[in-house]
């Protein structure tokens, strides 16, 4: 349930989950940044975020419902929403396994082979104006994947980073060149992929019983091979064992790894915009290696 009530001015998150579960809180507990963990009345525990833009907790809820729709990777029940708050499932954590990991990998990509209406697309009941992390992110509808990937992925965070002064205007011709040949880079055409959108690691919850769980989306419609770039760029335990399950339930396009500068390109400016020089750099290297493929 999404509602559309008003913020309520100094409502915190022991509240917020009691009026949108309806159950009485027992406890509660903060955890890192604007999360915290509240006990409910019956036992059941959750997982209460705070959001300042509406669109992003509508979108992230969206998000959830539409990557558990597909009955595939593990995702945390959303219990409710409103403007401010998102309350969904906690998932107890337990240590990363190979066993898991590769079940993952065919979770994976039968999440992807569920596959969206077109690149682009927003969940079902999402915005269009989304959010990937903290930096807005606009689901607007593409017919084929790398010019939608160059004109609404990659070149608004270069125009962003360069308006930030975190790139400069010097320095933009190679992502610039990257976007012309997208075509050429991209590889053999595919679906559009029911992707979660920024699966780094730390959305990637390995639970105590033995399966990985997603959390927060940035989901649409995109190419599978942004998912796993994802994963790739900031690491994540037993990775090759990941990508080993993934080629069992659907081998990937030859050639995917010479992609994945291409694909990490998109994570890499973001975070250029939202963080600084360092990855602006990572970003400049990124494109020059999809060129030199």
């Amino acid at each position: 349930m999404t509602t559309r009530e008003p913020v309520r001015p100094g409502e915190g998150p022991a509240a917020a989950a009691a009026r949108i579960t309806g159950r009485a809180v027992r406890e509660e507990r903060r955890l890192a940044g604007a999360l915290t963990e509240v006990g409910l009345d019956g036992g059941q525990l959750v997982v209460v975020k705070r959001a300042d833009e509406p669109d992003a907790v509508a979108a992230e809820a969206a998000g959830l419902r539409w990557l558990a729709d597909a009955g595939t990777v593990r995702v945390p029940d959303v219990w409710g929403s409103d403007r401010a708050w998102l309350v969904s499932d906690f998932v107890p954590e337990g240590p990363p396994t190979v066993e898991a990991a590769v079940r993952f990998g065919r979770e994976l990509a039968a999440l992807h082979s569920a596959g969206a209406p077109a690149f682009g697309a927003p969940p079902p009941g999402g915005p269009v104006d989304a959010y990937i992390g903290l930096a807005p992110m606009r689901n607007i509808r593409g017919t084929d994947w790398p010019s939608w990937y160059a004109e609404h992925r990659v070149l608004p965070y270069l125009r962003a980073a360069v308006d930030g002064g975190t790139i400069r205007v010097a320095e933009t011709a190679v992502v610039e060149r990257v976007c012309e040949r997208s075509p050429e880079l991209a590889g053999p055409a595919e679906p559009p992929a029911r992707l979660h959108g920024d699966l780094w690691n730390g959305n990637v919850l390995w639970g105590a019983d033995g399966h990985v769980w997603l959390i927060d989306p940035a989901a649409h419609g995109g190419h599978r091979e942004t998912d796993l770039a994802m994963l790739r760029l900031f690491g994540c335990p037993h990775l090759e064992r990941i990508v080993d399950g993934y080629g069992q339930q659907a081998p990937l396009a030859d050639g995917w790894a010479d992609r994945i500068a291409l694909h990490q390109l998109f994570p890499l400016l973001v975070h250029a915009v939202l963080f600084g020089r360092g990855y602006a750099e990572q970003a400049l290297a990124a494109a020059r290696a999809a060129l030199a493929r």
